[in-house]
C-alpha cells in the first residue's frame, strides 16, 4: 500500500511553497514520523514527516514551486530491511596498511576530502569552531544529535582517514561545487573569468523584499540616534557573570539588558508600542519584543512574548531557545508573528551605525551597533569608555519627534544606570540579575 506525500498548509493565505530540500534519499527506507523534507513558504521553513514506514519515492525535486496540497512523492509501506552483514573487520585486518575504499555517501566523501585538506588547521580549532566549520545537511546534523556524535570527533576521524584513489577522483569531479558554496565565488573564479551564478529567490526572501519596499513606500519613516556608555553594564557582567551562569545555567549577554530597558521605556511612551490598523491606532498594554536573528536562509524575527514580565535570565534563555530554532529552521509561524516592537543588533557583524528598517505592522525598531572605545567628556574630563551608537527608526505618522527622541533617551538612561530598571528593597543589581 502506497501513501501520497502532500504539501501541508504552512498557514492562512499561503497557496504555494518551495521544496527546499529532501532530507532522505530517493528509494530509501524511512521510519514513521521521520522528517523527510523541508518546504519554504514566504513566512517560515517547515518540515514534512513520514506518515508510515516504507520505501520513499520522489515526484518533485528540490527548488520546485508547488501548490499547497500537491503530491511531491509517495511511501510504499514495508518493514525495515534487515541489517546487512559485513566483514569490515576481517577486511580491515587483511588489508592493513592498504588504502581503504570509501564506503560513505558522497556527502561524507566531500567531508573526507575537505577535512584532510585542512587537517593542520583543524588540530588547533575548538569544539565550537568545529561545529561552525562543518557544512552539515539537516539530516546529517539530526543524525549526529540522535547518535550523540561529537563534531570534533567527526573531524578528527576524517583527519586520520587515509585518502584512496576514489577520494581523489571524487575531489576532481566535485571540487568546483565546494568552490561555489564557499561564499566567495569572486575570489575563487579563474583570472579573467566572467562567470555568474543564478539561483531562484526563495519565497521567504521574495516576501521579505516585498515587505521592505512597502515599508519605504507606505510609512513616514525617520531615524533618531544616540550613544550609550556601556561601562556600567560591562562592569555588571564582569562582576556577576560567573554567579549568574551558575545560578541560571545561561550566559549574561547585552541583549537582555536592552530588552529590559525597552520594555520599561515602552511603559512611559506607549505610542511607540502602537500600530496603525486602518483608520485606528492600536496601543498594546504588553510588550512582545521581536528579536532579529540571522538564520541559514536569511533574517528571521522571532518574538519574546510579554517580555515586560521576564527577568534577565528568562530573557536570555528565551533568546537562546529562539536562536537555536532559527539556526535549525525550526521556528513556527506563531513564534514569528505578533510582535509589538523590534530590536536588531548589527553590531555582531561590526556595524558602527545604521538606520534599521521598521518591521511592519510595527511602528518602531531599535538598532544596536558595535561597541568601540571612544573619548567622551565625564565631569569636565576626557575619559575613554566603551560606547555604542543606537538608532530608533519610527513611523512619523503615529510617533512624534518628541516621543521618539524621549523614548531613546529613556533607553539610554536605563542602560547607563541599570538600577533604574529595578524595584524593591534588595541590592538593586542582585534583584536585576535574579540572584
Amino acid at each position: 500500500m502506497a501513501i501520497e506525500i502532500k504539501v501541508p498548509s504552512p498557514g492562512e493565505s499561503i497557496t504555494e511553497v518551495m521544496l527546499a530540500s529532501w532530507l532522505v534519499e530517493d528509494g530509501s527506507f524511512v521510519e514513521k514520523d521521520q522528517e523527510i523534507a523541508e518546504i519554504d513558504s514566504d513566512k517560515a521553513t517547515l518540515s514534512i514527516s513520514a506518515e508510515i514506514s516504507g520505501i520513499i519515492s520522489f515526484s518533485a525535486k528540490e527548488g520546485d514551486t508547488i501548490a499547497v496540497g500537491s503530491v511531491i512523492g509517495s511511501i510504499e509501506a514495508s518493514e525495515a530491511p534487515a541489517a546487512k552483514k559485513t566483514d569490515d573487520n576481517t577486511t580491515a585486518n587483511t588489508n592493513a596498511g592498504k588504502s581503504p575504499e570509501p564506503k560513505a555517501s558522497p556527502s561524507a566523501e566531500v567531508h573526507q576530502t575537505e577535512k584532510t585538506a585542512v587537517s593542520s588547521q583543524a588540530t588547533a580549532k575548538s569544539s565550537v569552531e568545529t561545529n561552525a566549520t562543518l557544512n552539515l545537511s539537516p539530516l546529517a546534523r539530526k543524525m549526529m544529535e540522535q547518535q550523540g556524535i561529537d563534531a570534533e570527533a567527526l573531524v578528527d576521524f576524517f583527519k586520520h582517514y587515509r585518502i584512496g584513489t576514489k577520494d581523489v577522483r571524487f575531489f576532481q569531479e566535485h571540487q568546483h561545487e565546494a568552490a561555489n558554496t564557499s561564499g566567495n565565488n569572486f575570489n575563487s573564479a579563474k583570472p579573467g573569468s566572467r562567470d555568474a551564478e543564478r539561483k531562484k529567490m526563495s519565497p521567504l526572501r521574495k516576501k521579505l523584499s516585498e515587505r521592505l519596499v512597502s515599508v519605504k513606500n507606505e510609512t513616514a519613516m525617520l531615524t533618531t540616534f544616540n550613544e550609550v556608555n556601556m561601562t556600567p553594564i560591562m562592569q555588571i557582567r564582569q562582576q556577576y557573570k560567573e554567579t549568574f551562569k551558575q545560578k541560571h545555567d545561561i550566559g549574561l549577554g547585552f541583549m537582555s539588558f536592552f530588552t529590559k530597558a525597552v520594555t520599561e521605556a515602552l511603559k512611559e511612551f506607549p505610542q511607540v508600542n502602537s500600530q496603525i490598523d486602518g483608520d485606528e491606532i492600536v496601543t498594546f498594554n504588553y510588550a512582545d519584543i521581536s528579536i532579529a536573528v540571522s538564520g541559514p536562509k536569511g533574517l528571521v524575527v522571532p518574538v519574546i512574548r510579554n517580555a515586560e514580565n521576564l527577568s534577565l535570565a528568562e530573557i536570555e534563555k528565551k533568546i537562546k531557545e529562539l536562536a537555536v530554532k532559527a539556526r535549525d529552521n525550526k521556528l513556527t509561524l506563531d513564534e514569528m508573528t505578533g510582535g509589538t516592537f523590534t530590536i536588531t543588533n548589527g553590531g555582531v557583524f561590526g556595524s558602527m551605525l545604521s538606520t534599521p528598517i521598521i518591521n511592519p505592522p510595527q511602528s518602531a525598531i531599535l538598532g544596536m551597533h558595535n561597541i568601540v572605545e571612544r573619548p567622551i567628556a565625564v565631569n569636565g574630563k576626557v575619559e575613554i569608555h566603551p560606547i555604542m551608537y543606537v538608532a530608533l527608526s519610527y513611523d512619523h505618522r503615529i510617533i512624534d519627534g518628541r516621543e521618539s527622541v524621549s523614548f531613546l533617551v529613556k533607553v539610554k538612561e536605563m542602560l547607563e544606570n541599570p538600577t533604574k530598571m529595578l524595584f524593591g528593597s534588595k541590592d538593586p543589581v542582585e534583584v536585576l540579575l535574579g540572584l
